[in-house]
């Protein structure tokens, strides 16, 4: 059984990843801002008050799986905040770097040191961060700070690699959620299935790749 970490836990694929880790008798930490009734149903560990850009909560979290080695640290807490060329908005944009970059890198910051050898961070992030795949343009907020976690996972696996962690760096798909308005390809369980799938085939030869839920590697 493995102990594993989500973030961003309350709903959408954040939510599904803890069902599905649940399910085949993983120990799963669940942390969120807010809980939701159907994470509250599961019976997991619960941890609210979590906001991954709040330092001071984030080493509450490290006090709180101290005596629980963490085996898998699933960073899928992430926001988006739609704009255009005409419709900039400074403050959302750095909203967005704030939570989408620099969260998942403050928490690897803070959690990575008491991780063992063959352990590993899954960082959820999107193909919207990738420069070669950008053909539509906008949304420059969210591109931008997805593009930067990508940065952040691939400096972070090169830096972990001796201490024997592993990271993935994983896009989810076009999934049914809030985020999306629900006008997602796939639902919410099919993409956790996947991304999951990714990390259990993760390894030290493999870490700092960018993967597709569904098994390609995508451009950077």
């Amino acid at each position: 059984m493995s102990h594993v970490v989500v973030t961003g836990s309350n709903r959408g694929i954040g939510l599904a990843l803890c069902q599905l880790f649940h399910a085949r008798g993983d120990e799963v930490t669940a942390t969120c801002r807010v809980s939701s009734p159907g994470l509250d149903a599961l019976g997991v560990d619960v941890f609210t008050g979590m906001d991954v850009t709040d330092e001071a909560a984030i080493a509450r979290l490290a006090d709180h799986v101290r005596d629980r080695p963490i085996d898998r640290l699933v960073l899928s807490a992430g926001i988006m905040r739609r704009q255009t060329l005409g419709s900039l908005d400074a403050e959302g944009i750095r909203e967005q770097f704030e939570v989408n970059a620099l969260g998942p890198l403050r928490m690897s910051g803070a959690l990575a040191p008491g991780m063992a050898p063959g352990s590993s961070i899954a960082i959820i992030t999107s193909r919207m961060g990738s420069i070669a795949d950008n053909t539509s343009g906008g949304s420059y907020g969210y591109r931008m700070s997805k593009a930067a976690v990508n940065m952040a996972g691939k400096s972070l696996s090169h830096d972990l690699k001796d201490q024997g962690i592993a990271v993935a760096i994983l896009h989810p798909g076009w999934v049914q959620t809030d985020m999306t308005g629900h006008s997602g390809h796939v639902d919410a369980e099919t993409a956790a299935r996947g991304l999951i799938n990714r990390m259990d085939e993760l390894t030290l030869e493999t870490t700092g790749s960018f993967w597709h839920a569904q098994g390609d590697l995508l451009p950077w």
